[in-house]
């Protein structure tokens, strides 16, 4: 039970509204809600009043039962000089949470809208070569790189804006900190009510992900004309789009937590190693661009050079696999 909880259950023991405790204290209504929503802390002085009307000590109030914070012995690495550790507050903590939270839909539908993107020029290149219709080639791929770079484009100012209202708490994923308290029990709470939540949203994109393929290769075997397999191309894509949002969405919001309890990938170990790989990491995926932009231009096979795409997710993953490796034996040599 961390002090929000606290401050609720003394209160409703004593039959007190927030406006009776917020007069008896000499606060505000606002003031005790935000206290009892876990969105600040009250001062020193305040917690002795409260312990006096609740007839409590402050150890007890002060003191999280869930899990008790525990001071972060100071970790040096290599050669690197003591600097200044920055504090966390409640308010702070919370506002991370909130643009996580609200930037979590953002990030989703931008990744899902680039991946959508060659749907539109894959189904109408499929009508034209079927000649079914009375849209010429060109007139498809027309269209289709219309919407394909419209697509990217509002995909590419969704990540911008995003990505410019988060900037000033990317310290937070890439140097170590310390939390004030209440910070770490509060989302604690948080992390471990959502898991639930996280664990079916994950299970339920990578599902999607799956059976994406399932009408593709059913079509395949039963022989079916190239237009219905340029549908079902589409129809994959759709399935992958939504797989990925719901999993871009849930983790998004579990690595925010994460990020405020330095767990996972954000400890301060993983930070240091992960510093060294971000050069690699964007030196590969420009390359990557790169390639599928020149190979597609080249072709014009854009119904085909997405394949790009998953290969080079694969590929990433085991370049990124041993580089993790050799960083991670740097790491700990010079430690």
């Amino acid at each position: 039970m961390i002090l929000a909880d606290k401050i609720i259950e003394e209160r409703k023991k004593n039959g007190w509204s927030q406006e009776e405790l917020a007069q008896q204290l000499g606060v505000s209504r606002q003031a005790v809600s935000k206290w009892e929503s876990a969105g600040s802390v009250p001062d020193l002085q305040k917690i002795i009043q409260m312990a006096d009307l609740f007839g409590v000590t402050t150890d007890y109030l002060l003191k999280d039962e869930l899990l008790p914070e525990t001071e972060t012995p100071a970790v040096y690495y290599g050669n690197e000089t003591a600097e200044p550790v920055r504090r966390v507050s409640m308010e702070e903590a919370n506002e991370f949470l909130e643009i996580k939270a609200k930037g979590a839909p953002v990030v989703a539908n931008a990744t899902a809208l680039c991946i959508l993107s060659p749907v539109i020029l894959i189904v109408l290149g499929a009508l034209a070569e079927s000649r079914k219709t009375g849209i010429s080639e060109g007139a498809a791929g027309a269209v289709g790189c219309i919407f394909l770079f419209g697509m990217v484009a509002l995909a590419v100012y969704m990540f911008i804006t995003f990505g410019l209202r988060e900037s000033r708490f990317e310290s937070f994923e890439k140097e170590y900190f310390e939390t004030e308290y209440g910070v770490t029990g509060m989302v604690r709470e948080k992390s471990r009510a959502y898991e639930g939540t996280f664990a079916r949203g994950l299970a339920m994109g990578v599902v999607l992900c799956i059976i994406s393929v399932i009408p593709l290769i059913v079509a395949g075997a039963a022989g079916a004309p190239d237009f219905v397999c340029a549908v079902l191309v589409g129809l994959l894509l759709l399935m992958v789009a939504a797989g990925v949002n719901t999993i871009i969405r849930v983790s998004m919001i579990k690595s925010s937590y994460d990020t405020l309890l330095q767990e996972g990938e954000y400890t301060r170990e993983e930070k240091q190693v992960k510093k060294k790989l971000d050069t690699l990491s964007g030196i590969y995926w420009c390359t990557v661009t790169a390639i599928y932009l020149g190979w597609s231009f080249l072709t014009m096979r854009w119904d085909f050079t997405w394949i790009v795409w998953p290969v080079a997710g694969v590929l990433f993953a085991a370049i990124y696999g041993v580089m993790r490796l050799i960083v991670c034996k740097d790491t700990d040599r010079s430690n």
